[in-house]
């Protein structure tokens, strides 16, 4: 195998990226109930760096539905910050092929991949209304976020459901304030929260929510749920633990022998000194006494 050949990963973990646990199980919770409620669509991803969230996205895609991906890989940024912010992050390690190889570890066929700027889905490739589930990981600069989420509102059915990365990360203020704009101004309504991602609704958000705490989500499996008013609704964050493990049992020890009594100094002075033929009388006495 040569250098420029991505090593084929054995388990979705072994992709590189930022694709953690709890977003893993909101992801395949909210994907699942979509499928269990008859809801159908398609699924569409903006920026997917190697791969790790497309493998699960693609394993909830149903017959007759589509996924499709938009991201540049290796290609030039549209735009000087954008490709400031590629050199700073991921270009050394973001390549179509490399993706391409995770994806197809898992898959049999890859999802319809556009290699550009997510810009240009604004021009209506993406037909309106035809998506179910929206998940936008591209750039982290405010205006192209802005117009990313543009695209996921033209892009969803009524009651699609848009995810979006970084909401709330230090090095990403443009993503958070692109998010809150579009709740406080596009109608975006907040549905949960973890801490890496933003799951909204433009549609029926309290079934949304319904549908997110039908799973119950067990405290003693590492799930903690808290509450927050946003916009004059109720907002579910969820962060997952992994539970301590219960130490293993150790093995019961064998009952200590009873301690022999102890005689006292002046008895076993007197036994000793005494002749044996003493000796063993005051034995026998003793020992019928105990009999």
């Amino acid at each position: 195998m040569t250098s420029s050949t991505p090593a084929v990963p054995r388990t979705p973990d072994d992709v590189p990226g930022w694709f953690w646990k709890v977003d893993q199980d909101v992801f395949s919770w909210f994907l699942d109930r979509q499928t269990e409620n008859g809801v159908t669509g398609n699924i569409l991803e903006l920026g997917t760096y190697l791969g790790r969230s497309a493998i699960l996205l693609g394993r909830h895609l149903r017959e007759g539905e589509s996924f499709t991906i938009c991201d540049l890989f290796d290609s030039d940024a549209p735009d000087e910050e954008n490709s400031a912010e590629m050199e700073m992050s991921y270009r050394k390690t973001l390549t179509r092929k490399a993706f391409e190889t995770n994806y197809l570890a898992f898959h049999e066929e890859l999802p319809t991949v556009i290699q550009a700027p997510t810009s240009v889905l604004a021009d209506g490739r993406i037909p309106a209304g035809s998506c179910r589930f929206v998940h936008i990981d591209a750039s982290h600069l405010y205006e192209h976020v802005s117009g990313d989420i543009r695209v996921a509102r033209d892009a969803l059915a009524k009651d699609g459901l848009v995810v979006l990365d970084d909401y709330r990360s230090l090095h990403t203020p443009g993503v958070a304030a692109a998010v809150w704009e579009a709740v406080a101004d596009a109608g975006l309504k907040p549905v949960c929260l973890t801490p890496e991602k933003f799951y909204g609704t433009w549609g029926d958000a309290e079934a949304a929510k319904a549908d997110f705490l039908a799973k119950g989500w067990p405290v003693a499996e590492g799930y903690k749920i808290s509450e927050d008013v946003i916009a004059g609704g109720t907002v579910h964050r969820i962060t997952w633990t992994e539970p301590a493990k219960s130490p293993a049992p150790q093995p019961t020890p064998a009952p200590a022998a009873a301690p022999r009594p102890q005689r006292s100094a002046a008895r076993r002075l007197a036994l000793d000194l005494l002749p044996p033929v003493a000796t063993r009388a005051i034995r026998r006495t003793l020992a019928a006494r105990r009999g």
